[in-house]
């Protein structure tokens, strides 16, 4: 039986992939240190054409950014406190730390569904927080 769940908030984010593209031209590696975990930039890394997959895991930590703003001190939530994974099935999956994840933990443990899409053109995700 599904259980009933409150919704803390829901986000929603695109991005423009030739946005992404001149970044990380532009940037290169100062830009993939700001935005994405070390896990990240090694499954970026293992990417023929990363540029599609970043661009969706930016979208990804700014719709759970976006999503988390009606809980105290998210603001203050930084690019690599978001983490996007992968769950065992290979879904994709959202990791916290630093304030995201004491946030979080304030609020009896979060859950967060991530849903993430890429095109030729742009990357897009939305995320619904949950409270238990």
């Amino acid at each position: 039986m599904v259980q009933p769940v409150t919704v803390i908030g829901v986000g929603i984010d695109l991005v423009d992939l030739e946005r992404v593209r001149s970044l990380l031209a532009a940037k290169g590696e100062k830009a993939m240190t700001r935005f994405f975990s070390e896990k990240e930039r090694e499954y970026l890394a293992s990417r023929a054409d990363a540029t599609g997959h970043a661009a969706a895991r930016i979208a990804a930590k700014e719709a759970v950014y976006k999503a988390m703003q009606s809980l105290k001190g998210a603001r203050s939530v930084g690019w690599r406190e978001i983490e996007v994974s992968r769950d065992p099935d290979g879904k994709p999956a959202i990791r916290l730390y630093g304030l995201a994840a004491r946030l979080s933990d304030e609020h009896g443990g979060l859950r967060i569904q991530i849903s993430l899409t890429h095109s030729a053109i742009s990357a897009g995700a939305i995320a619904v927080v949950e409270a238990p």
